[in-house]
């Protein structure tokens, strides 16, 4: 594969120029629809907005929003001036975000209302009150002294914000040469985008990404799925996280594609989405597929114009793999797996593969990208089917992160491998299986467990629609083993029917000594299971039930 060495404006502007009627942005919600030449004009309105205001080349730009239409103007218009975007979960409260306006050097903070129980507006009145005092672009925060503008995102007026529509107004003031002349400066290989890292050791870190880092991944994983202009993807991850802003956006403008959005996840909006636009593509975590093929209406719906798409984020269930592809009719749905950091893809599944290797590994090498399996302690290679620590280097690999050198040394390594954190073994045949997180491993009595090994046999239990298994704290031996079961509608079970199933199919030590029955999973707003949570959990849970800790 030949490396695209456009920029993210550029690639807007090659299919704005060959293809202007093209549509490129669909909300069918709202029948809200842009083509790439629409589109293209928008960003450099809102991008010329972004100059007046007083954005420049390598300022921080936050955006903390849902998957609103103006997500994907606002992401654009900072590549065309050479501004970084700084995606902000949208789950994030006033001690995250404040943490993050600090440690970004955030000059411009666009916003939307609020996410379920959230006001934003509220939350940065709080953490900002000169906004109520001060004059648009005049802003002098004590707390962020970095942090020159506020931008609403919407029509409504706020105190001290800019709103789009002010910004797009503003921008027929700044001369098109302006925003010409930036673009002659701009390299492929500047940072882009900056994504906060979950943060669930530690306080999050910011993995600075490149254009060259991101639209050759979209590139790759769009190859993988056999993109063309005719493809339609329906988005519903969200675009602050590299699923969404890389495996979903880059994968669409690398191959001239349209995509289809909901704002939020909503499994009845997803299907009908689909049914409307004739989507052909639909990502997802393991558990958005689970809430489709699971509602009542699902039967409504024609799914018949879907052939591929990601389920990525977390393991999948074989029996879900299966039902995607038969009653979703999603034949060529490929697995993903990567990190934050690898922009994000380092492996991939092909349609060609098997059902059985697309839901029990994550494929191989993604084409320019070095992978290998080391032992953590030693950093020996690793034999096929040994368990060891999973490495990538290549273009893929972040630039580092953001004034964080030490943390980026303890990454990367002097060779440039990318060092993980998961635990993975390479079959035979060349395919990868994740087993598991070196950091998520219960040790019992000195005994090494890995959950991902013990939820892959309980999902053979026919009752069990989703299982997370995590270490319980415990006095004599360190750690015990917790099985959280979420079980399927109309079903029972108990907890001695699994350790009943488990008795003899597996090592003693390995059986779940204790069997929680929970409605649901604590996620990060990305959609991967916080496993540190539920050992958190375990003993409130235990508490409730009564029963002591051993």
């Amino acid at each position: 594969m030949q490396f695209l060495d456009y920029t993210l404006g550029e690639m807007l502007e090659k299919w704005a120029f060959e293809m202007p009627h093209h549509e490129f942005m669909v909300y069918p919600d709202r029948n809200l629809r842009f083509t790439y030449g629409e589109f293209n004009d928008r960003v450099d309105r809102l991008a010329k907005g972004l100059l007046y205001i007083g954005v420049g080349q390598g300022d921080k730009v936050g955006i903390w929003a849902k998957n609103v239409p103006d997500w994907l103007t606002f992401m654009f218009a900072t590549a065309k001036i050479g501004a970084i975007l700084v995606t902000v979960n949208t789950n994030y409260k006033l001690a995250e975000l404040e943490y993050l306006l600090k440690d970004a050097d955030i000059h411009t903070l666009c916003l939307v209302d609020g996410y379920r129980e959230s006001d934003y507006v509220q939350m940065i009145f709080e953490l900002v009150p000169e906004l109520k005092e001060q004059a648009r672009g005049e802003l002098r925060s004590a707390r962020f002294p970095e942090l020159k503008n506020v931008v609403f995102i919407g029509q409504q007026k706020h105190r001290g914000m800019y709103n789009t529509q002010e910004l797009l107004l503003l921008g027929s003031h700044v001369d098109n040469f302006e925003l010409e002349s930036i673009r002659e400066n701009l390299s492929c290989h500047d940072v882009v985008n900056m994504q906060y890292t979950s943060g669930t050791t530690g306080f999050p870190k910011g993995v600075m990404l490149t254009h060259h880092n991101i639209l050759n991944n979209g590139y790759s994983v769009g190859a993988c799925m056999k993109y063309t202009p005719e493809d339609r993807l329906l988005v519903c991850v969200p675009m602050f996280h590299c699923f969404g802003c890389v495996l979903a956006l880059c994968a669409v403008i690398t191959h001239g594609s349209t995509m289809v959005f909901v704002e939020d996840f909503d499994p009845l909006m997803v299907l009908a989405s689909v049914q409307k636009e004739k989507c052909t593509a639909l990502y997802g975590v393991p558990t958005m597929f689970i809430a489709e093929l699971n509602h009542p209406m699902f039967d409504m719906f024609d799914l018949t114009s879907l052939r591929t798409g990601i389920m990525a984020g977390a393991p999948c269930p074989i029996e879900t793999m299966n039902q995607v592809m038969d009653k979703m009719h999603i034949k060529d749905i490929i697995i993903v797996y990567g990190l934050t950091e690898t922009s994000p893809g380092m492996t991939a599944t092909r349609t060609h593969n098997s059902p059985e290797v697309r839901s029990t590994t994550v494929g191989f090498e993604l084409p320019n990208v070095e992978v290998k399996i080391v032992n953590p302690d030693t950093g020996e290679e690793c034999a096929a089917g040994e368990q060891g620590e999973i490495c990538c280097r290549g273009y893929n690999v972040m630039k580092g992160y953001y004034k964080n050198e030490e943390a980026t040394r303890k990454a990367i390594d002097a060779d440039g491998w990318l060092h993980s954190g998961d635990l993975a073994v390479k079959t035979e045949d060349g395919f990868y299986r994740i087993t598991g997180r070196i950091k998520d491993m219960i040790i019992r009595g000195g005994e090494n467990i890995y959950p991902r090994e013990i939820e892959n046999f309980l999902y053979r239990m026919p009752q069990i629609e989703a299982v997370e298994v995590a270490g319980v704290p415990s006095p004599k031996y360190g750690e015990q083993v917790g099985a959280f079961i979420k079980v399927k509608k109309g079903f029972t079970l108990t907890e001695e029917e699994v350790v009943d199933f488990c008795r003899g199919q597996i090592a003693r030590y390995k059986t779940p000594k204790y069997v929680f029955f929970v409605d649901a999973f604590p996620m990060t707003a990305s959609g991967k299971i916080q496993k540190y949570k539920l050992s958190e959990m375990s003993l409130e849970l235990l508490e409730k039930m009564g029963r002591a800790v051993v």
